[in-house]
């Protein structure tokens, strides 16, 4: 690869869609993406969420993989046997929906076509269309295992399904039930509560109506937002402490439009008896709340409605209205009968199938379900024990509060997209379930006595929930229920990089999945990032056309830019942040920053010898220095999933030392006539680059791949033929020195002291002026007095004593390397500006003084805080106390 970038002048900017275009493949074909569980290294992996195979990149997948990249790149390089799982989701829903509607736009209903010719088309369009989201992750950079990629309805996984289900099955954790579920009824199928979406500020009508009591004394009222579902009443609820009421619990009321007698019965959960008139109608068969009133009552559970949402056989004359025009016509008839008593305006919250957009409907329904109390409790004690944490750990709460309160999971689904649900029907309806239509064959020819070949079996027509099979995806995807080598090396799983909003219905559930499965937690850490935001701080949606696609940001700026971007806005803290593509353009300008010091350096390697024996200089020491703190701050930032730190830490470096301060402290041995010094200098241009690849490279790894291929030849051939391959740098590969920080230290608080005092008294920055130094740090400016002239234009002179003659005055260093400096004014400035300069200062530093006293001031601080951080405040205290005093002194000589 390396041949192909010696070109001897590199363009003024870096060329984004060359390197995309040019490295991913290369990493891809090279097979550096892929794990080996025989590799050596402490195993470091990660199962990416998958996304549905209908999707394409949205902001969230962005953000998402552009952090699991970060951690899984950053791990390789520091010597993990990292592997990373890519696949995709089957959706059933999601996908049969796109497949019916696309159908229909051909005049054709699924049920013309029959289950078996529907699912050819539906795999015809998976294979077609499928694959759409893991090309554009490939355009963001991601470095999965793509030999290992896997979809939710591979063989493999389908067998993991068929193995959980029957295992669950056997120990009772699995059954057939009639429950209150979800029911979308233009879809015609149960939905998860993840496939109904609330829509919050409804506008509805309360309508309030009386039934009259039985034994003719008098009338109760209710009131309801469907008045429909009265056809299904079983009983009207009041609180038994009720004086208005209680004397009626026990009796009965009559039925309005149906020939039958409701009881009347005192429920203290259900009922408010300061709401409304206090009376409730209780509907078991079509509401969460009544139903578990029918529960604990023991009341009639009556469907009053088919799988289309229409008025059935128990709704009398209304048989075969659709529900909201049976609705008019309930009304009409309460009217008619005199019973209508007023109605309001009623704000409340709807929810609709997130694929049909139909009001859902509750209906209690005979499906396939999951007792969850068993599985949800070793799920807990894995949290409160430390063997999963969450990042940040507020997240447990939310966990916590859905396990704790878990009801039983349904888990079959009337499509016919999906894991159809392992189990079959004898002529009598005895239950088979087996993991194949052999295995349930021979136990029906063990159940009936009868040769198998003859017993008619009919599987069940349901298919599973997305989120079962999902639920198995850390460990599915490595083999199980096989013992294989991926599974003893890589599960549990290192971390999990996802939203908060699928902690209940993925998160939760591959917890248990994997701790009844595997006898371990799928993952050590559950990493919760916050969610980007359209720009005016609303949540993305497709509703609300606020939806930013990735792909126009990496189209206009780049991977690396978006990548970073992305990055540096994510906090430990999970913050959410709103989406600004200006962010992008600004971090467009960092990354070429970076590519314009590199390209200094790659023009200043003629004669580079990397065999020459030179000792570097003190601004090539220093800037080592540099790059071993800023090494060992970015692997800290990175390994707490602090990314924002490890962002700004690499900027701070990159731009504030890198390029603004050493390639200009390197420029008099870059261009001199010091053979040792330029060979100095070149090899720790070379060096720093070479860190500077590496440390970028989970960040953005195509700039960090182009600068490591025009890097000279020995860097790939001591450290790796890829940027990917070589080792993260280290804090102990570059020798600490802190003589050398301080000494620089002081010499860029002096260059900046004086280019500031240039443009406080508004001289040109190329003014050459004189610069007087008294105090212990001029001896060490002195030693710099060419970096002075260079990058601030003053010819420096040292003082043993106070300047008599007008100056204007700036305070540097701390303690004992501490100096006063002093440029003359005369002919220079204006004195009255000068004075108030100072004056600002201060000012200002006698602020700064103020707040530390009042801090160590404080005996909490001092009594509670470690005693290096109040010895450090100290020290602040007295260089404050220091700085001003000299800055009146200053003041005074102007006076």
């Amino acid at each position: 690869m390396s041949e192909m970038n010696q070109e001897n002048e590199l363009p003024r900017n870096y060329d984004w869609e060359t390197a995309e275009a040019k490295y991913y493949p290369w990493w891809e074909s090279s097979g550096f993406f892929v794990g080996d569980p025989d590799a050596p290294g402490e195993p470091y992996s990660i199962v990416i969420p998958p996304p549905n195979v209908t999707g394409s990149l949205h902001m969230g997948h962005a953000m998402d993989n552009t952090l699991q990249d970060c951690l899984i790149r950053f791990h390789r390089m520091c010597g993990y046997n990292a592997l990373w799982i890519p696949g995709t989701d089957h959706a059933g829903i999601a996908t049969q929906w796109v497949v019916e509607r696309m159908l229909r736009e051909q005049g054709i209903e699924r049920v013309e076509l029959g289950r078996e010719e529907f699912l050819k088309r539906v795999w015809a369009w998976k294979e077609e269309y499928g694959g759409k989201i893991t090309h554009q992750l490939r355009r963001l950079g991601v470095s999965c295992d793509w030999s290992r990629e896997r979809f939710t309805m591979d063989e493999g996984l389908s067998r993991s399904v068929r193995e959980v289900f029957v295992k669950l099955h056997k120990e009772g954790l699995i059954y057939r039930g009639t429950r209150l579920i979800n029911w979308d009824p233009v879809g015609l199928t149960v939905l998860s509560e993840l496939e109904v979406e609330h829509e919050e500020g409804f506008q509805a009508e309360l309508w309030s109506f009386a039934y009259p009591l039985s034994d003719g004394s008098g009338e109760i009222v209710v009131a309801t937002t469907r008045p429909e579902t009265m056809l299904g009443d079983t009983a009207i609820a009041v609180h038994p402490d009720d004086e208005r009421y209680k004397h009626l619990i026990g009796a009965t009321v009559k039925h309005p439009l149906m020939d039958r007698e409701i009881t009347i019965i005192g429920d203290a959960i259900l009922v408010d008896p300061a709401f409304g008139s206090g009376a409730v109608k209780v509907t078991p068969a079509h509401d969460p709340n009544d139903y578990e009133v029918g529960k604990r009552h023991d009341l009639e559970f009556i469907t009053m409605f088919d799988k289309r949402a229409c008025v059935n056989e128990h709704g009398g004359r209304f048989e075969g209205l659709e529900r909201f025009e049976a609705r008019k016509q309930v009304k009409a008839a309460i009217r008619e009968l005199g019973l209508e008593r007023g109605t309001r305006p009623h704000t409340m919250s709807v929810g609709r199938s997130q694929r049909s957009g139909a009001i859902v409907e509750p209906m209690v329904s005979t499906q396939w379900f999951v007792s969850m109390k068993p599985l949800a409790a070793p799920a807990i004690a894995a949290v409160d024990y430390g063997a999963t944490r969450f990042v940040p750990n507020h997240w447990e709460n939310t966990y916590y509060s859905w396990m704790r309160e878990i009801r039983d999971w349904c888990i079959s689904r009337q499509l016919w997209w999906g894991h159809r649900i392992p189990a079959w029907y004898g002529p009598d309806d005895e239950l088979f379930v087996a993991t194949s239509e052999e295995e349930a064959r021979a136990a029906a020819a063990e159940h009936y006595g009868e040769p198998a070949e003859s017993i008619a079996l009919t599987q069940d027509e349901d298919v599973l929930d997305t989120w079962f099979s999902s639920a198995l995806w850390p460990f599915s995807t490595m083999g199980w229920p096989d013992k294989t080598a991926d599974l003893a090396k890589w599960y549990p799983t290192s971390v999990l990089v996802t939203g908060f909003d699928i902690i209940f219905f993925w998160v939760a559930r591959m917890m248990f999945s994997g701790l009844h499965n595997m006898g371990n937690v799928p993952f050590a850490d559950v990493y919760i990032h916050g969610l980007i935001r359209a720009a005016d701080g609303q949540k993305m949606s497709k509703t609300k056309g606020n939806v930013v696609n990735p792909l126009d940001a990496i189209d206009k700026h780049g991977a690396d830019a978006l990548r970073y971007t992305l990055i540096q806005s994510t906090t430990a803290e999970g913050r959410d942040f709103n989406w600004d593509e200006e962010r992008v353009k600004v971090n467009t300008r960092f990354v070429n920053k970076i590519w314009q010091g590199f390209r200094f350096t790659h023009q200043n390697l003629a004669g580079y010898d990397p065999a020459a024996d030179a000792a570097p200089g003190v601004y090539d020491r220093w800037i080592l220095a540099r790059v071993g703190l800023a090494s060992e701050r970015m692997r800290a930032a990175i390994k707490a999933y602090r990314f924002n730190e490890a962002a700004m830490e690499l900027h701070a470096f990159t731009w504030g030392e890198l390029c603004d301060w050493y390639l200009e402290l390197s420029k008099s041995a870059v261009y001199g006539d010091d053979v040792a010094a330029r060979a100095a200098a070149q090899h720790t241009l070379v060096a720093a680059f070479s860190a500077v690849a590496r440390l970028m490279h989970p960040l953005m790894p195509f700039l960090g791949e182009e600068i490591w291929q025009r890097l000279p030849a020995d860097v790939r051939e001591a450290h790796g033929e890829s940027v990917m391959n070589a080792a993260y740098p280290a804090a102990a590969d570059y020798p600490a020195d802190d003589q050398v920080l301080t000494e620089v230290a002081v010499l860029q608080e002096a260059i900046v002291a004086v280019r500031r005092i240039k443009a406080e008294m508004e001289l040109s920055p190329g003014k050459e002026v004189r610069l007087l130094a008294l105090g212990p740090a001029a001896a060490i400016l002195e030693r710099h007095q060419s970096a002075l002239q260079h990058l601030a234009r003053a010819t420096l002179e040292t003082l043993d004593a106070e300047p008599t003659m007008e100056v204007a005055t700036a305070v540097i260093g701390e303690s004992g390397h501490a100096a006063r400096l002093y440029i003359p004014l005369e002919g220079l400035v204006d004195l009255d500006a000068e004075r108030a300069r100072l004056d600002g200062e201060i000012k200002k530093v006698a602020k700064d003084l103020a707040a530390l006293e009042k801090r160590l001031g404080n005996p909490g601080f001092v009594d509670k805080a470690p005693a290096q951080v109040v010895a450090k405040f100290q020290d602040k205290l007295a260089a404050a106390k220091d700085k001003l005093a000299q800055l009146k002194a200053a003041r005074e000589a102007l006076a």
